[in-house]
């Protein structure tokens, strides 16, 4: 399996010259299977999710997640598959059937390791930090204004800074 920081990613994707997608302005591609936006963010579905070399079940299993509702990003689609890569910028192709609509976003790492989120009460940086969340506690995201979103989660419900999740596009907006 393919393994890079998120950050060798996103220069990888900047030295490939992609440009990062436009959510905000509507300026998507859209697949030719499903209709919607490609790329686009979605979650896992399943505890078990085998992620294959290539669109079939002929295809060998490069690696398998483990945990539902982790966020990934589709970035082709083929028939019933969809191409994904996770916040690694590892890519493989998914039956589409253990994927879900339901967006879901982590808390993404910095530099810093010990670099702790604060979970504010409003989607302002004045309002009362109701916690602070480490980086990859993930939650279930309700709304995003483009530079905030609320996110849920066990044992929490508040507003985080949207550039410090994995999971939702630069101002991206979700209501």
């Amino acid at each position: 399996m393919l393994v890079r920081s998120l950050a060798a990613a996103l220069l990888a994707i900047v030295a490939a010259g992609a440009a990062v997608p436009s959510h905000a302005a509507g300026e998507l591609a859209t697949g030719a299977q499903s209709g919607l936006p490609v790329p686009r963010f979605v979650s896992l579905k399943s505890d078990r999710v085998n992620v294959r070399a290539g669109p079939t079940k002929d295809h060998e299993v490069t690696w398998v997640f483990t945990r539902a509702g982790l966020p990934v990003e589709i970035t082709a689609e083929y028939e019933n598959w969809r191409r994904i890569r996770d916040w690694e910028g590892a890519e493989g192709w998914v039956y589409h059937s253990l994927l879900s609509g339901r967006r879901t976003a982590f808390i993404s790492k910095t530099k810093a390791a010990s670099d702790l989120v604060a979970l504010h009460e409003t989607a302002d940086p004045a309002s009362s930090v109701k916690a602070k969340l480490e980086p990859g506690v993930l939650g279930s995201v309700k709304r995003c204004s483009g530079a905030w979103c609320r996110v849920t989660g066990e044992n929490f419900d508040g507003w985080v800074e949207q550039e410090r999740l994995w999971g939702v596009y630069p101002n991206e907006k979700i209501e």
